[in-house]
């Protein structure tokens, strides 16, 4: 049919444009072509902050992703265990669209993409495994459950053949899944830093601005909706590790073992750290960190002195973002907001968008989940955290008495830890005062073995504070 208009179209070349034959011809067209456009039935497990943001997207931009896609997108069912609270979205979607049953979602034999949004680990493993079995292509935002228990459920789409897409899981608005699938996948990636925890950074930024303690900034981040309450798994470093092992999985082709993962998180951290690192040329940021070390990698998650003048040193707030090096297009990055109903929205609909794409054309998604056509069936290897070789920065407390800075130094020198320099002024508390050091690279076992002794030190009055320092010559 469509080719009889194109052959009729060619007969009134020649016509005027204000031709009423080619008006009417034209409308017509319009109006076949709208009739006949086909549509992708979405539903939706999960009604919270992303999956009602992701409903605006679609809404909102209904005009633009339609054009883009050739196709109508259209929400046919929202699933949720809350479907009275009005969830703030400018089109409210028709109340018959909406279940508590999510299986609803998943067997409705006209719905062609699932999107899991509800977050967690066994019932959303369990509904995202029941879509594949049933043939739908699935959506999910879900960093945890990928970085957990990724590798069963990237097989699971290759053995039922269909797509898994999970751009919304790191970064939020930021496209850095789409990144490494596709606009770097010539590139052997060499190392990864990212700030993906927006929750940390703005506690360090507001402690850093206005010399808050952790516990004081927290309750600014709570109090802001930028945190939980409490917000465990962002300030431990949990959060973060998720998304660098979905990362690491697509960058270097195969499963990780989130165990393997190190992490520490933030709460140690105090005002006086973030100004003895200014002092020293620094800021603090708890950064994810992954390096290509030949036959293994480096992958861990802390916080991190980084110079100054580096560009995720000014990376303040809630913002997130990824610095990544390639062996050909060398260091990029990939700065935004990393979390938020918009943002993680409008990640979770470029994915409706590719997917909706590849369903038009009637065919299989061209992309495999982890960016590899054969990924590696074994887990990569990662480098222990004891053979970590790096600088650091110290923090003693210690009694104010004659020798004490060089009983540290020498067990310091036991160890083979060079110091590069040292700060030592003003009492925190009576009889108490501040020791601090920058060393030279040393090994991770060596200092911690260090810092025990440092500790039973009777002269010693708190836990010394050791923050691992990135991009620097000392």
């Amino acid at each position: 049919m469509f080719h009889d208009y194109e052959k009729r179209i060619d007969f009134f070349v020649g016509y005027p444009v204000e031709s009423p034959i080619l008006e009417n011809l034209f409308s017509e067209f319009a109006g076949l072509s709208e009739d006949h456009m086909k549509q992708i039935n979405v539903g939706i497990i999960g009604f919270g902050t992303v999956g009602a943001g992701t409903y605006e997207v679609l809404t909102t931009n209904r005009e633009i992703i339609t054009n883009r896609v050739g196709a109508r997108v259209v929400v046919r069912r929202i699933a949720d265990l809350d479907i009275e609270t009005d969830r703030g979205v400018p089109e409210k979607p028709d109340p018959e669209v909406f279940t508590t049953n999510a299986m609803d979602v998943i067997l409705d034999p006209e719905i062609d993409v699932v999107v899991e949004l509800m977050g967690g680990l066994d019932k959303a493993r369990e509904f995202i495994l029941k879509a594949m079995e049933s043939g739908k292509h699935v959506i999910t935002a879900n960093k945890a459950l990928l970085a957990e228990f990724g590798w069963e459920i990237y097989r699971e789409a290759e053995r039922c053949g269909v797509t898994l897409a999970f751009e919304a899981s790191v970064g939020g608005g930021i496209p850095i899944i789409g990144a490494l699938k596709t606009g770097l996948s010539g590139n052997r990636i060499q190392s990864c830093m990212g700030i993906l925890n927006g929750t940390s950074n703005y506690i360090l930024t507001k402690m850093a601005r206005e010399n808050l303690s952790f516990e004081t900034a927290v309750e600014a981040a709570v109090a802001l909706g930028f945190a939980e309450d409490p917000p465990t798994l962002d300030v431990d470093g949990t959060d973060a590790a998720h998304k660098l092992a979905i990362m690491m999985s697509i960058a270097f082709g195969g499963a990780i073992d989130f165990d393997q993962v190190f992490r520490e998180g933030i709460v140690a951290i105090t005002p006086d750290d973030i100004r003895f690192a200014r002092e020293f040329g620094y800021h603090i940021k708890l950064l994810a960190i992954a390096k290509d070390l030949g036959n293994k990698l480096e992958a861990r998650v802390h916080p991190v002195m980084i110079p100054k003048n580096h560009i995720l040193a000014n990376v303040h707030e809630a913002f997130n973002a990824i610095f990544l090096e390639g062996d050909f297009v060398g260091p990029t990055l990939y700065y935004g907001l990393g979390a938020g109903r918009k943002p993680t929205g409008s990640a979770v609909v470029s994915d409706i968008i590719s997917l909706a794409r590849d369903l038009v054309a009637e065919k299989r998604g061209m992309v495999p989940p982890l960016g590899h056509v054969h990924p590696s069936e074994t887990a990569i290897s990662i480098q222990p955290m004891d053979e970590l070789i790096t600088s650091y920065y110290f923090r003693v407390s210690a009694l104010d008495t004659p020798g004490v800075l060089s009983t540290i130094s020498g067990i310091l020198a036991q160890k083979g830890i060079s110091i590069y320099s040292v700060i030592q002024k003003g009492r925190d508390r009576k009889g108490s005062v501040p020791i601090v050091m920058l060393t030279h690279e040393a090994r991770e076992s060596e200092v911690r073995e260090a810092i025990r002794l440092i500790d039973d030190l009777d002269v010693v009055t708190d836990k010394t504070v050791v923050i691992r320092v990135e991009g620097n010559n000392l």
